[in-house]
């Protein structure tokens, strides 16, 4: 620690030259005989001036001396410790892995062990403080629920429609469900965690995962004991001889999986101390993969604030604000002008930073102000509903992201057919992504209404309509690099004909099909 120590800022160490030349000023005006030194004899002086009775205490100017080097050495900032920069948690990725394979329908943990998963999914996700996450599912083989997205809700509606019935092959393939949450983080870059939520894994999967570079975290569902296996559609499971199916926690294959592959393990808790333990993984695994991208050193020099504040208070004795008011004075003509206001969040904040604070305060004009990252100042102005300048500011990056946020932008401004053009954009580039598809498709659904809508009045220029009816809703957004907005995910929902769960069936089984061939 002694060894890491230095300053962020010496040049303030400069200001330290100030408290002894104020001693020195002080000493010498209140020298008598350097007063009278040019006006009375030598031989003379001493026999004419009178010292004054020295008087205990300190004088303000050793008092002044004293808080202007506290201030001087904290705004040097001295420091010997190193933090993750601000906000660089939010960027903590989270893959979810949930088993559903026919034990996981087990009835030992109420109401069972999928529902129970579920619900520990809801209490992950209201922590989670934006950050992205992404879900998987799998039993005999493995698919994308929700890509890394930060839109809870949308997270939230595709997780309760998760059951056991909706995956296409039976089986518990662990292996094949890590290596796909591992892959969603390579390609996105990001440093994160895997969890996995199941009662077991198949023996053998560790040897398989040895190329993987996320870090894994597995939360058991189930008790040692087990429970029968009560399928949603009704009636007990039960095997070939007729007996009723029981299903226990392979507590021994999770505890040798985590020492095979340094997983951290856990079993689920009625409360909520699992989630609590989860997410002092997730911070520790994201510390430990980011220790050498950003950190940076942590200034301790506002602990010197404190005792310069103590001695500040004798400045309240008689005769004494008059003194430092004048030493104030004279030290404050001597520092140059301010140039500009707000120059302490300059020397503090970047511009970036300055708006992300902005924007978690809903302040979304002054975040664009501050905003230098095109795509946060997009989302800035996105979310102020100012869609034509979002707009530009998407359209400087090429990236996915931007097409599928300029396709977001575009359907608010109406121009739906530029938005099926971006969001066609948006999927060349990244292919299989449900949220630019699911716009896509509402954006198609609104242009062919304006054009049927162009049509009928062109085919009857003067018929008057029955009653008019405006939507409100469409003039909010929920802005997101990646993340479908609230109202687009609702537009959709309400559009298709199938539920959450029979749509993720026919997907799951097309994927499965296809891998097949």
């Amino acid at each position: 620690m002694i060894s890491d120590f230095h300053f962020l800022r010496p040049f303030w160490l400069l200001a330290l030259l100030a408290p002894p030349a104020m001693l020195w000023m002080a000493a010498r005006s209140s020298d008598l005989r350097n007063r009278w030194r040019g006006m009375i004899a030598p031989h003379l002086l001493d026999s004419l001036i009178v010292e004054p009775a020295r008087t205990r205490g300190y004088s303000p100017a050793w008092i002044m001396a004293i808080i202007i080097a506290l201030a001087a050495l904290g705004a040097a900032g001295p420091t010997w410790k190193r933090e993750a920069p601000p906000f660089v948690s939010d960027t903590a990725s989270l893959v979810i892995a949930v088993d559903l394979s026919q034990t996981m329908d087990a009835i030992d943990v109420t109401p069972s062990r999928i529902e129970r998963a579920k619900l520990k999914i809801h209490d992950i996700l209201a922590g989670r403080n934006g950050a992205r996450t992404a879900v998987v599912a799998y039993a005999g083989s493995a698919h994308l629920v929700v890509p890394l997205t930060d839109d809870i809700d949308l997270i939230e509606t595709y997780t309760d429609a998760l059951a056991t019935r909706i995956m296409p092959k039976p089986g518990k393939d662990a292996v094949a469900a890590i290596t796909l949450a591992d892959g969603l983080m390579q390609r996105d870059g990001a440093a994160g965690t895997i969890v996995l939520l199941t009662d077991g894994i198949e023996p053998g999967a560790a040897a398989s995962l040895k190329a993987i570079g996320s870090s894994i975290a597995v939360l058991g569902i189930g008790t040692p004991e087990g429970g029968i296996i009560k399928p949603p559609g009704g009636g007990l499971a039960s095997g070939s001889g007729g007996a009723r199916l029981n299903s226990k926690l392979d507590a021994a294959a999770l505890k040798q999986f985590g020492s095979d592959t340094g997983a951290d393990v856990a079993t689920v808790t009625g409360d909520d101390a699992d989630i609590r333990w989860l997410a002092q993984r997730i911070r520790t695994n994201f510390s430990e993969q980011t220790a050498d991208q950003g950190d940076r050193w942590l200034d301790l020099g506002w602990w010197l604030i404190i005792p310069a504040a103590l001695l500040s208070a004798f400045s309240f004795r008689r005769g004494w604000l008059v003194k430092l008011a004048t030493m104030l004075l004279s030290i404050r003509l001597l520092l140059p002008v301010p140039a500009v206001a707000g120059a302490l969040e300059d020397m503090w904040l970047t511009p970036d930073q300055q708006g992300r604070v902005a924007f978690e305060k809903e302040h979304y004009v002054e975040a664009a102000q501050h905003f230098h990252d095109p795509m946060w100042k997009g989302a800035a102005l996105y979310k102020a509903a100012q869609y034509q300048d979002a707009l530009d500011a998407f359209a400087s990056v090429e990236s996915p992201e931007s097409w599928y946020n300029q396709g977001n932008a575009l359907l608010h401004l109406g121009d739906f057919a530029e938005a099926i053009a971006a969001y066609g954009k948006a999927l060349e580039q990244r292919k299989d992504w449900p949220d630019a598809a699911a716009n896509l498709s509402v954006a198609q659904r609104l242009l062919k209404q304006e054009e049927d809508k162009e049509r009928e009045q062109e085919q009857d220029p003067n018929q008057k309509p029955d009653s008019m009816q405006f939507d409100d809703k469409g003039k909010k957004g929920k802005a997101g690099e990646v993340a479908a907005a609230e109202q687009t995910s609702e537009m959709w929902m309400k559009n298709i004909q199938v539920s959450p769960a029979d749509l993720l069936a026919r997907k799951f089984s097309l994927e499965e099909e296809k891998a097949g061939q």
